[in-house]
């Protein structure tokens, strides 16, 4: 009865144990719901102990992913069909990177990102799938060889920027373009440098550079500097030439983020 009381009380606080993946689970259900949605109660015991368990997923992504060496993120959308060009693209991706011995890091999800892990581990090479704890996710991908889940998105985006020494973009959503401007407003800002990314997909991206270029720029919202944080191509081997070549010209005393 007692241990019935404390764990209708955990739940309560928000206090559970939720798995990475699970379909079907409602939205509020997630740990980052709880940490975000506005106070309703007293938050000074619950917020509390949060604190302990996104310190732990911060140490756990840092244990796990420190000696997975150079790699580049490769970022699309999970509902990529498997017969598109963008989805053969981003194996290509994954296997151009794994046999120049570089690692290939996405979101460990369906369509672009498992093609990426895919087409580097269909050449050994070092897949990594960085999950996150979603109501419509289905877990990662078969073809992650090192993998990792997280409950919450901002804990899950340090890993991809700190152990990335690129992004190659192809076509994707809010979460891809969540990702996308969050390493150009790293990059803006001079929190990371020499971090070189690639849009994949003229046809895709146009609209986007376009609306950048003659509606933000154009309205000095951005410098038109920053028009070149980025480059957009339809050739993936050109995307991979570009991140690997930007990575060969960093000084050698750099250090990582």
């Amino acid at each position: 009865m007692v241990h019935q009381r404390k764990s209708e009380e955990n739940a309560r606080q928000g206090q559970r144990h939720v798995e990475a993946s699970w379909p079907g689970k409602r939205p509020e259900d997630q740990l980052d719901h709880f940490l975000l949605e506005s106070p309703q109660e007293d938050v000074t015991h619950t917020d509390v102990w949060r604190v302990l368990r996104i310190q732990s997923e911060f140490v756990n992504g840092f244990g796990t992913l420190a000696g997975t060496g150079p790699a580049i993120a490769v970022f699309g959308s999970a509902r990529t069909d498997p017969k598109s060009p963008y989805y053969r693209m981003a194996h290509h991706i994954g296997t151009r990177l794994a046999e120049a011995g570089i690692t290939t890091i996405t979101g460990g999800g369906p369509g672009a990102m498992e093609a990426a892990n895919k087409g580097a581990a269909d050449k050994d090479g070092i897949s990594v799938g960085l999950g996150i704890e979603l109501p419509f996710e289905t877990g990662l991908n078969a073809s992650v060889n090192k993998g990792l889940n997280f409950r919450y998105f901002f804990v899950r985006k340090t890993m991809f920027v700190k152990y990335s020494q690129g992004f190659i973009v192809l076509p994707g959503g809010f979460g891809t373009l969540d990702e996308l401007f969050e390493a150009l407003t790293l990059v803006q800002t001079q929190k990371i440098t020499s971090f070189p990314i690639v849009l994949v997909g003229k046809s895709y991206w146009g609209g986007l550079v376009d609306w950048l270029t003659n509606t933000v720029a154009a309205e000095r919202a951005i410098s038109p500097k920053d028009l070149n944080l980025f480059m957009v191509t339809d050739d993936p081997d050109e995307a991979v030439d570009f991140v690997l070549g930007a990575n060969d010209k960093k000084p050698e005393t750099e250090e990582a983020m």
